[in-house]
Order: C-alpha cells, then sequence, then structure tokens
C-alpha cells in the first residue's frame, strides 16, 4: 500500500498518473503497470490528498487531467521516461533476452504469417514473453501499451519507429467454377457487372482503381465501381468466399498466394496491378524512443527475416 504523506508524495505514484495521462484509462492504466483498478484508483485519491487539490478530472466517458495534474505530468514525465530508458538498457545489458513483449496485428496476417513464427523464435529466446492482440482496428501504441504493431500499409508514420519486413501486393482473384459459370472479365470496367467480395471499410460506396502499362510506355488508369453480396473485415473470410465461388475478391497476397491454383483460385486482369486498396508493404511500427529494448529488436529481426522466405 503507499506510505504517501503530504509533504513526501510516493515515486511511483506520480510515475501513475503519467501512466494516467496517456492511457486516459483507469483499466488500460492498470493493465500497463500490471495493477488492480481499485489499486489504480486508490493510489490517485492518495497522491491527490498530498498534493492537497484534485489532479485527475473523470467523467463517465473518459478520464483527463486538472490544470495541476497536468502541470506535475508536464514536469515529471520526462523523468520518468529517462528512467525507462535507462533501466531498459541496463537490463539489455544482461545475458539472455527477456521481457514481455506486446504486439498488434491485423488478425488474417497474425493467424498465417505472425503466429506460426513464434515457436522457432520461443526456441531461440525462451526468456521472452509475447502477448499478440489479433484485431484489425488501428490502436493507439502509446495509450494502449503496446510495444509493436504489425501493419499492413502504404507509409509508416513519421512519428514511429518503423521496420520493412517484406513488400505486398493485392491480387484479383476467382474460382475457377465461378469464371466458367459468370465469364472472366476482359477489363477492369467490366467488374460493375460482376459480385464482388469487399474488404469492409467505413464508406459506403467502394472502387477499385487499376492500372497497367500502355503502348509507348504510357500509364491506364481505370476506377470502377463495385458491389458485391459479401463485405467482411477479414480477408481469410473473403478468400473462402472467393474458393466457394461467390464472387471476384481483391485479396492480400498473405492470404491469396497460397491458393493460387488451376483447382482454388485463379488470377484475374493479371496484366492489369490493383493499386492503393491494400498496403505495398507489411511494417512493424513502434512508437519512436531513442532506444529499442533487445527484445522487441530480436521479435523484429526474427519477423523479418521469416516473412522474406
Amino acid at each position: 500500500m503507499s506510505t504517501t504523506s503530504a509533504d513526501s508524495p510516493v515515486y511511483a505514484d506520480l510515475h501513475l498518473l503519467t501512466v494516467l495521462a496517456q492511457t486516459r484509462s483507469y483499466t488500460q492504466a492498470a493493465r500497463r503497470l500490471g495493477v488492480s483498478k481499485a489499486s489504480v484508483s486508490m493510489r490517485i485519491g492518495e497522491l491527490e490528498r498530498a498534493a492537497g487539490m484534485p489532479l485527475v478530472r473523470r467523467t463517465t466517458r473518459s478520464v483527463g487531467l486538472t490544470e495541476a495534474g497536468q502541470q506535475l505530468v508536464d514536469d515529471t514525465g520526462s523523468a520518468f521516461e529517462r528512467i525507462a530508458q535507462s533501466f531498459a538498457r541496463v537490463k539489455d545489458l544482461a545475458g539472455s533476452p527477456r521481457g514481455l513483449v506486446r504486439v498488434t496485428a491485423p488478425v488474417a496476417l497474425g493467424r498465417q504469417h505472425i503466429a506460426t513464427t513464434l515457436p522457432a523464435f520461443f526456441a531461440r529466446y525462451p526468456e521472452v514473453r509475447i502477448e499478440l492482440d489479433l484485431n484489425d482496428r488501428f490502436v493507439n501504441l502509446a495509450q494502449e501499451g503496446f510495444d509493436l504493431a504489425i501493419r499492413h500499409t502504404q507509409t509508416a508514420p513519421d512519428t514511429h519507429v518503423a521496420w520493412v519486413l517484406r513488400e505486398s501486393r493485392s491480387l484479383l482473384v476467382a474460382s475457377p467454377e465461378y469464371l466458367r459459370s459468370r465469364g472472366t472479365p476482359a477489363h477492369p470496367s467490366e467488374l460493375a457487372n460482376h459480385p464482388c467480395l469487399l474488404y469492409l471499410r467505413d464508406a459506403g460506396a467502394q472502387s477499385w482503381t487499376f492500372e497497367r502499362e500502355a503502348v509507348r510506355r504510357r500509364t491506364e488508369r481505370v476506377v470502377v465501381g463495385v458491389n458485391g453480396p459479401l463485405r467482411a473485415n477479414n480477408s481469410e473470410v473473403l478468400r473462402e468466399a472467393a474458393l466457394a465461388g461467390l464472387g471476384i475478391g481483391l485479396l492480400p497476397d498473405f492470404s491469396a498466394a497460397s491458393h493460387i491454383a488451376p483447382s482454388q483460385l485463379v488470377p484475374v486482369l493479371p496484366q492489369w496491378r490493383p493499386l492503393g486498396f491494400f498496403g505495398d508493404r507489411i511494417y512493424a511500427i513502434r512508437p519512436w524512443s531513442p532506444q529499442v529494448p533487445r527484445a522487441v529488436q530480436l521479435l523484429v529481426d526474427h519477423l523479418r527475416e521469416s516473412l522474406s522466405r
């Protein structure tokens, strides 16, 4: 239990306040620090009594800081960050790499290509622990306490450290049964007359963009509106629908490539390159910091080696 007094605030409670300022959530702060939500609430209360004024502004939907609480965080946050970095460097000097690495990744990519590499990683680094959160939403890494995000995107944010794990491309595919039944499009514009299998986006209308090199090395680009019987935010679901003959699907290569075969999925419009819908690269991304923990760097190196195969 904290022993905070009016003249001697416990430094751990000040650190807790900085974590609460980052997460804006008692639950997330408790999870990051490995304590109970009740403990977080109690320690913040003790810190407020020691300060003699409210430090946290609580509403039914969010947690914020009062002006005094923000002043404390501004004054002490950089010091706690330097302490954490220094301690991380000391830990990395120890023999075997160890510690917890919290990773978030899209569901399909995580299931098919991240999780399958982990047994080999643990065989090499048995004292490293990994929490793998498979989720297709874009999480706030700092706010939710993740060390690393695996993302399939066009570009990585400038505010983060990013490593390219591998190049990627999108594939337009359908089952041979579907093409025998409905015909094979000869031009992207014909996709408007086919049932298409769509990755779920926030916007209601959806279009696909294609590009090819035309005569005299000029580039031809076509944008076509598409629709179909199924929208899903998981490429494995769309792949299975394409295999079942429900329509033409635009899929990332990491979901489709292993099923390209005359009896499973065949490329559609192979002379045209889909643009912009899925990312061109798979990145490992983490919030910027002067030092990357050794366990995190080793995991990135392992994923880069594994995925490049």
